[in-house]
């Protein structure tokens, strides 16, 4: 064990966290820092590692979704973050969503079990001089620890705005009124009702409703006025503000949700998903806002159902933070210009809780093989984990943003086999076969 450098990784989110399972389940020593809750970001609210701080879910677990193939890769690696989430699995149709204070509380109590494991709390303002070391610090990075990453990479910051949805107490909402339904009835089987309550609209509730998004007072840019927001995590009067329909034609859209009982059509359907396992909480699916406060309770209790509803979290905006990774990173995630420096996480300029983990995943994996002196390699590129680590460090700096895994960073699948042309799915399918395959190939020689 002399001979194994110990890493340091600052940051227990959910890439911290997973990189440091991934080490010392390989008999590297970690010494694992997070500031919280010593020193609190605007959006978490506890001191665990791998806090979800916006949705609780994990997004699609099948094999027609690229995350979902990004799921079972992970799986297939021994991914911390992957079992906790199965472990603490809610019901969403056919995507993995957890309870949220029951999955962070399980990836703290498996890595403070680990001996191997030093979880240390409070604030690091400097990047270790000499060793191995992860940065991992996500997109609240403070900015005591960002000026230092901008002394290292002598780049200027990159950011843009998020923004988190609002969780309601279920019981102050009106079931006369809402409904149980997955779209198209997906994942349901006869008898049951649905992963997903809806509110839905008639025409003048949904014009109504857009114009008070709209108008609504919002929180103020300050500093950050001209950063653009992830358009994968668009706050909804944002989105209301582009056309009126915009929102109908995204996370309010009614089609395949016609009322289970009467058969009616709505003209807009506001989803709210389980945030824990008792199905006490409800998070508002897609509503993501910038609003003040007080006009959050104001506008959202005009959608009907919520009337009455009581908020036990609301809405906030907050800046994210990311790194020009394809200047900085080399494929394995080192810093060019000082190869014992690692990144991972939404810092690299990937997007959303799975990513974030795969990096720190692959993280873990490089630098278990550094620290005993041996050369990090890489999974192949037609992998789910080796197009992010692509995208990282091969996109074009000019086109770099944030990005989620999709099946466009894949080689493309096949598109008919004789003269029958393949759907959609059953080409995804065999991409996600292929990637399996190789990786799988990939564990045989490097595991």
């Amino acid at each position: 064990m002399s001979d194994i450098q110990t890493v340091t990784i600052i940051g227990a989110g959910l890439a911290g966290s997973e990189a440091a399972w991934q080490l010392a389940k390989r008999g590297v020593p970690v010494r694992l820092h997070e500031m919280r809750p010593v020193k609190m970001t605007p959006a978490h609210n506890t001191g665990n590692c791998a806090e979800l701080v916006c949705s609780n879910t994990f997004r699609a677990d099948h094999l027609e979704n690229a995350v979902g193939l990004l799921h079972e890769e992970m799986r297939r690696m021994d991914s911390l973050i992957m079992a906790c989430g199965d472990k603490a699995r809610i019901p969403a149709g056919t995507a993995l969503a957890v309870d949220r204070e029951q999955f962070s509380e399980m990836v703290t109590a498996a890595l403070r079990a680990e001996p191997l494991i030093e979880l240390i709390e409070g604030e690091v303002t400097e990047i270790p001089a000499d060793g191995l070391v992860l940065i991992a610090s996500g997109p609240l990075t403070s900015d005591g620890l960002y000026d230092e990453i901008q002394k290292l990479t002598g780049v200027d910051r990159l950011c843009f705005f998020d923004a988190i949805a609002p969780v309601l107490d279920a019981e102050s909402i009106n079931m006369d009124i809402c409904y149980w339904k997955n779209r198209y009835d997906k994942n349901v089987e006869e008898g049951e009702t649905g992963d997903y309550l809806n509110c839905p609209m008639d025409a003048e509730q949904y014009k109504a409703f857009i114009k008070e998004l709209v108008n609504a007072e919002k929180v103020a840019f300050k500093d950050f006025e001209d950063i653009p927001f992830f358009e994968g995590c668009m706050p909804i009067e944002e989105m209301a503000e582009r056309g009126e329909d915009t929102p109908r034609f995204g996370p309010m859209k009614p089609v395949g949700l016609d009322h289970p009982e009467t058969g009616e059509k709505a003209y807009a359907v506001v989803q709210l998903r389980r945030d824990n396992r008792m199905g006490s909480l409800l998070n508002m699916v897609g509503f993501q806002t910038k609003m003040t406060y007080g006009e959050q309770k104001r506008v959202f209790t005009m959608i009907p159902g919520l009337e009455n509803a009581e908020f036990f979290r609301l809405g906030s905006l907050h800046r994210n933070t990311f790194i020009k990774s394809p200047d900085l990173l080399d494929g394995t995630l080192r810093l060019k210009s000082d190869p014992r420096v690692l990144f991972a996480g939404q810092i690299t300029g990937v997007e959303g809780y799975v990513e974030s983990a795969s990096m720190g995943l692959m993280a873990g994996r490089f630098l278990a093989a550094l620290a005993q002196g041996e050369e990090p390699n890489a999974p192949p590129e037609n992998t789910a984990h080796g197009a992010l680590l692509a995208h990282i460090s091969q996109t074009r700096t000019a086109d770099f943003q944030p990005m989620n895994i999709n099946f466009g960073l894949l080689p493309p699948g096949k598109k008919r086999e004789g003269k029958r042309r393949f759907s959609r799915a059953e080409r995804r399918r065999s991409v996600s076969d292929l990637a399996l395959a190789a990786l799988d190939e990939w564990l045989s020689t490097k595991p």
